[in-house]
């Protein structure tokens, strides 16, 4: 590890720009694959979409509102 920083080091600073910029975009699409497999394992689990679903009555109701005050006028 000492020899690959030291390496970096004497290269331009363009060139460990340019690395940075290829380390950074890789980690985060790396990062991004996790997040998108974990969300469709907790989406598909049962109790998830139950909870999902008591957690949006409220929004419900508060469409139903909008709806009913958008028809009086």
């Amino acid at each position: 590890m000492k020899r690959i920083i030291h390496h970096l080091r004497r290269q331009s600073e363009e060139s460990r720009r340019r690395i940075l910029y290829i380390c950074t975009v890789f980690f985060i699409i790396v990062l991004a694959i996790i997040w998108v497999y974990s969300l469709g394992q907790n989406f598909s689990n049962a109790d998830t979409q139950i909870k999902m679903k008591e957690s949006l009555k409220p929004f419900d109701s508060l469409k139903e509102n909008i709806i009913d005050g958008y028809n009086s006028l």
